[in-house]
């Protein structure tokens, strides 16, 4: 026959295992929780550092370069033009602005005519105007992340 004090303890045992894995089983899906969200951090932040190192090369190239008006030719605007080059890249009023670091609203009356940019903003347009439309959406990813 079995004896009582080993009995009582196996089934202490039983159940304070029992009670552990009660204790623990949610802590561990908190803690796998928490791996994937700092794994997905990881991922985001390498992909910011990519977009930095990006953009920092681009300034530097910018900066790198006179702008147009110093190197002797003037930048020439027309309201025709800022609506045919943003038809051209196939993007909407605010994509535009958005690449070119103004409103929405501000393309819109350079458009039609009702105001025109100030040097500087005439210097990021005359940017944009030379880019292609795999270019500018290349940058609107950069701006606004992976969307399409």
């Amino acid at each position: 026959m079995p004896n009582v004090a080993t009995v009582l303890r196996e089934e202490i045992t039983r159940l304070a295992r029992k009670e552990i894995r009660q204790q623990v089983e949610p802590l561990k899906k908190a803690n796998a929780e928490l791996r994937r969200n700092v794994a997905a951090l990881k991922g985001e932040v390498a992909e910011l550092k990519r977009a930095l190192r990006f953009l920092q090369k681009q300034e530097k190239r910018r900066l790198a370069k006179p702008p147009e008006s110093e190197s002797g030719k003037s930048i020439r605007f027309s309201p025709k033009w800022v609506r045919a080059d943003r038809k051209r890249l196939g993007l909407s009023a605010k994509d535009y602005a958005s690449l070119v670091g103004v409103s929405s609203l501000t393309i819109y009356n350079w458009e039609h005519g009702k105001s025109k940019p100030n040097a500087e903003r005439l210097a990021a347009w005359a940017e944009i105007r030379g880019i292609g439309k795999r270019e500018a959406q290349r940058r609107l990813e950069l701006l606004y992340g992976k969307t399409s």
